[in-house]
């Protein structure tokens, strides 16, 4: 269904980068699932982006609306851009497509709050990932915003809350 190698093995357990793996040939990759297989672990297979270059961006989806986002890049010589797994994070401005997917994306699974990682390819932006409960530290440091505020003061407008 990917093509074949080289593609991305994650453990669907996973968090930060942790039980990713790129098996850049079929019988790499034949051997790494089997693996997983055998301890009987839930996998995902993703193709993998060579044109990204170990980039990806998360856009961080608050009540429907990208309330901020940013590009991360893998460290030299990887392909996970992770920042807990050393990548680094600069802001990013998201192009219209790139909006209404992670948007679309959040809204499919019902989510209020999501972290949507999309990853740019020669067909237009590709979704990689959502996350029903995203991490804060690394949007929030990249972008200056407090978006743990962002998502207060939207559950109250949603619960009709005034002090």
């Amino acid at each position: 269904m990917v093509n074949g190698a080289p593609l991305i093995i994650k453990l669907l357990e996973s968090t930060q980068g942790k039980g990713v793996v790129l098996a850049e040939t079929n019988k790499a990759a034949e051997s790494v699932i089997n693996a997983f297989k055998s301890v009987q672990t839930n996998i995902l297979v993703q193709e993998f982006i060579k044109e990204a270059n170990g980039q990806d961006i998360r856009c961080f989806v608050v009540n429907g609306k990208v309330v901020a986002s940013m590009q991360r890049q893998a460290q030299k010589g990887g392909f996970r851009a992770n920042i807990h797994q050393g990548g680094a994070a600069s802001l990013v401005k998201i192009n219209p497509e790139e909006r209404k997917l992670a948007v679309k994306s959040a809204k499919v699974l019902n989510l209020d709050v999501a972290g949507v990682d999309i990853i740019r390819s020669n067909r237009g932006p590709l979704l990689l990932e959502v996350n029903s409960s995203p991490g804060l530290e690394g949007i929030e440091n990249t972008t200056g915003m407090d978006i743990a505020n962002v998502m207060i003061e939207t559950i109250e407008r949603k619960l009709k809350y005034h002090i």
